[in-house]
C-alpha cells in the first residue's frame, strides 16, 4: 500500500471516530452547566411569577423557554444555610451551617433580649466538603465563580471548594466594600473596573468572558448575585424609570402587620425594581454569550434564590403576597423560591411543575445531567430532578427546614415539614404548632391543627426523625430574658 493509500485509509478512520460517516445520531455531549442564584429574591418578584411592577423579559423567556417551577424551595429562610446546602447538596444541618455567617455563634455570644438562646452553627464550609465544582471538575468540567460566596474566610474561598477561578466570592453577605454595588468595589478577589462600573454588569462579563474562553469543554459556570441584597442601591436611570412607573400606576405603599413587625403589601419600591432589573440584564448577557457561541442546545441553565423576599425589614423593599411574610419567617414567604431550569432536548418549553422540590435536590441533578456518580460514601440528601425535568415524576417525600435561630427579620426560631400539600411549623421558643392545607390556602391564614390532631402528631413525628437522622442542634431558654423589655422579636414598623 503506496503512503497516498494510508493517508486515505487513515482519513477514512478518523471520519469513522469523529461520527461523520456514523449510520445514527451522535451519542449526546455532556452539557454545560450554568447556575443563577439570586440573593433574597422573592417568588414573586419576577414577571414570570406575576409581578406586574418589575420587569424581567429575560427571566419570562427562559421561562417560556424551559420549565417553571411553583413548589421550589431554600433550604432555609436566610442565606448562607441554603448556599452551603446547593453545593454540598446536603441539609444545611449536616454541613453545621444552619445561620447566615456574621451572627453570634454560640448563646454565650448572644446579647439581644429573647425567650431562647439560639443554638450555636459553624461559620465556614468545611475543606472536605463535596461540592458540585469539585465533582464537576474532577469529571474535566472547568469550574467558575462569580458573586457572593459567604461560606468562611479567606482560605474557605471558592477556589479552595472546586472552583478555578473565583470573581468578588469573599466572606462577605453583601457588597459592603467600596462603592458598594459600582465600582470601586473594594473586593480583595474581584478588580475593580471603571469608575460607576455597575456590579451585576461587570460580574456578567467575567461570565460571558469564561464562557467564550471554554467554549470548547465542559464547564460549570456558579453565578450566585450579590443582587438584589442589601443595600438598596439601583442605576440612577433605572431609578427613575420605576419611579415614573409608579406613578403612572397610582401605586402608594400599603402595610400589613407579621408578628411584631410591619409587613409590605405592595410591590412598588422604584430602587428594588431597579435592582432587579439590572439582574435579569445581567442573566442576559450570559445567556447572549451561550448563543454567540453556539451553546444554548448543550448548556443545562437554573435560575433561582436563596430565600424569600425581604419583606419585613431592611428598607422593606418588596412584597411576598400571596405568600406569607418574607425573609427569615418559616412561612411560605419566606422560603418558597422561584426556579426555572432551560435544558433544550430535556425540558419542554413553558412547562409548569407542581413538584415540591429543594435546594439539595441540585447537587444530585447536576451530577446525573453530567454523567457524573456521587464519590464513594457521599452523603446526598437531595434527589435528582432529572426525571421530574423529563416530564415525570419521582416517588412523594417530605420537605424539612430547621432555623433555630434569630434572624434580622422578626422570626423567631422554628422548624418545619412539608408532606403533600401538608406544612406543619413547631415554633421552639414555645413548641407551638400550626398546620396548613397550601392547595387551599397559599397564605397560610387558617391554623388547622385543632381539626386534624392525628395529622399533627403523624408530621410532628416524622419531623423528630428527621432532625435526629441529621443532628439538628436546638436553642435552650434564656435565663436572662425579661418580657417587659425590648429583644429580639421587638415591635418594628415601618416609618
Amino acid at each position: 500500500m503506496n503512503m497516498k493509500s494510508n493517508l486515505l485509509l487513515t482519513g477514512l478512520l478518523a471520519a469513522l471516530c469523529t461520527g461523520v460517516f456514523a449510520a445514527g445520531p451522535a451519542a449526546p455531549k455532556t452539557p454545560n452547566i450554568v447556575f443563577f442564584l439570586a440573593d433574597d429574591l422573592g417568588q414573586r418578584d419576577l414577571g414570570t411569577y406575576g409581578s406586574t411592577f418589575y420587569e424581567t423579559p429575560h427571566l419570562d423567556r427562559l421561562a417560556r423557554d424551559g420549565a417553571r417551577f411553583t413548589d421550589a424551595y431554600a433550604a432555609c429562610p436566610v442565606c448562607s444555610p441554603t448556599r452551603a446546602s446547593i453545593l454540598t447538596g446536603q441539609w444545611p444541618q449536616r454541613t453545621g451551617i444552619t445561620d447566615y455567617i456574621g451572627a453570634a455563634r454560640t448563646p454565650a455570644a448572644w446579647k439581644r433580649n429573647t425567650k431562647s438562646l439560639p443554638a450555636p452553627y459553624t461559620d465556614r464550609l468545611a475543606l472536605n466538603s463535596p461540592t458540585i465544582a469539585k465533582s464537576l471538575k474532577a469529571a474535566g468540567y472547568s469550574t467558575f465563580f462569580a458573586g457572593k460566596w459567604h461560606l468562611g474566610p479567606e482560605g474557605y474561598w471558592p477556589e479552595n471548594q472546586g472552583f478555578d477561578v473565583n470573581m468578588g466570592g469573599i466572606d462577605r453577605g453583601g457588597p459592603y466594600g467600596g462603592k458598594q454595588y459600582f465600582s470601586p468595589y473594594g473586593n480583595p478577589r474581584l478588580p475593580d473596573g471603571p469608575d460607576g462600573e455597575h456590579l451585576p454588569d461587570r460580574l456578567a462579563s467575567e461570565a460571558a468572558k469564561f464562557i467564550k474562553a471554554n467554549r470548547n469543554q465542559p464547564f460549570l459556570v456558579y453565578f450566585p448575585f450579590y443582587s438584589v441584597h442589601t443595600p438598596l442601591m439601583a442605576r440612577a436611570d433605572l431609578k427613575k424609570k420605576y419611579e415614573e412607573k409608579r406613578q403612572r400606576l397610582g401605586l402608594t405603599p400599603q402595610w400589613g402587620r407579621e408578628g411584631e413587625r410591619d409587613v409590605r403589601l405592595v410591590q412598588e419600591h422604584a430602587v428594588y425594581a431597579g435592582m432587579i432589573e439590572a439582574m435579569d440584564l445581567a442573566v442576559g448577557k450570559v445567556l447572549t454569550a451561550l448563543d454567540e457561541h453556539g451553546l444554548r442546545e448543550n448548556t443545562l441553565v437554573v435560575f433561582t434564590s436563596d430565600n424569600g423576599g425581604l419583606s419585613t425589614s431592611e428598607g422593606w423593599p418588596t412584597s411576598n403576597l400571596p405568600l406569607r411574610a418574607g425573609k427569615g419567617w418559616m412561612y411560605e414567604g419566606g422560603i418558597r423560591e422561584p426556579l426555572i431550569v432551560r435544558w433544550p432536548g430535556v425540558t419542554r418549553p413553558g412547562s409548569v411543575i407542581s413538584t415540591p422540590v429543594s435546594s439539595p435536590d441540585f447537587f444530585p441533578t447536576f451530577l446525573e445531567a453530567a454523567g457524573v456518580k456521587p464519590a464513594p460514601g457521599q452523603v446526598l440528601d437531595g434527589k435528582s430532578l432529572v426525571a421530574v425535568l423529563k416530564g415525570g415524576t419521582i416517588p412523594e417525600r417530605a420537605l424539612f427546614w430547621h432555623y433555630p435561630h434569630y434572624g434580622n427579620q422578626g422570626g423567631a426560631p422554628a422548624a418545619a415539614i412539608r408532606r403533600g400539600d401538608w406544612k406543619l411549623i413547631e415554633w421552639q421558643e414555645d413548641n407551638r404548632v400550626e398546620l396548613f392545607n397550601l392547595a387551599h390556602d397559599l397564605g397560610e391564614k387558617t391554623d388547622l391543627t385543632a381539626r386534624e390532631p392525628a395529622r399533627v402528631a403523624q408530621l410532628t413525628k416524622e419531623l423528630r426523625n428527621w432532625q435526629q437522622q441529621v443532628g439538628a442542634k436546638f436553642p435552650i431558654a434564656n435565663p436572662t430574658y425579661d418580657s417587659t423589655k425590648p429583644g429580639g422579636r421587638a415591635s418594628e414598623r415601618k416609618q
